[in-house]
């Protein structure tokens, strides 16, 4: 066997090793990106007037409302979504479901959250709970 071809082989198959998987996004996949609440740990989540949100502005800033707006800096680091100093107003909630939402965020969101974006769909996961959001920019 011709040692050129292996040698390529060998390059080709290192480099398919270091390329990030398509899934996992980068901090300009997200950036000015609106997505909505589509499911919570499993059960979809009925889409309202006002739909529990999450979005992406510069430098990682991340903001929505769940029943409560929130807001905080992130940090994406190896597929991990970390947002360590996250704010939120403190209104009563009178929909229990959406109550325990703001819990829900929060513990995802300071936890660190293991992040998927793919064909418009993000999933922000920390082992105890899984959110799954449907891209819908405001434009």
């Amino acid at each position: 066997m011709n040692h050129k071809w292996i040698g390529l082989a060998l390059g080709a198959f290192v480099l398919a090793g270091c390329a990030r998987h398509a899934d996992t996004p980068q901090q300009s996949d997200l950036l000015h990106r609106h997505f909505v609440l589509t499911q919570v740990d499993g059960k979809a989540f009925s889409g309202e007037a006002m739909s529990p949100d999450i979005e992406f502005g510069e430098k990682l800033h991340v903001s929505g409302a769940m029943c409560n707006r929130f807001s905080g800096w992130g940090e994406l680091t190896g597929g991990k979504l970390k947002v360590s100093k996250l704010v939120s107003t403190r209104k009563a909630c009178i929909d229990p479901q959406r109550a325990a939402l703001d819990g829900i965020i929060s513990d995802v969101l300071s936890s660190g959250a293991n992040i998927s974006l793919e064909k418009g769909v993000l999933q922000l996961s920390n082992g105890r709970h899984t959110l799954v959001y449907r891209q819908k920019d405001w434009l």
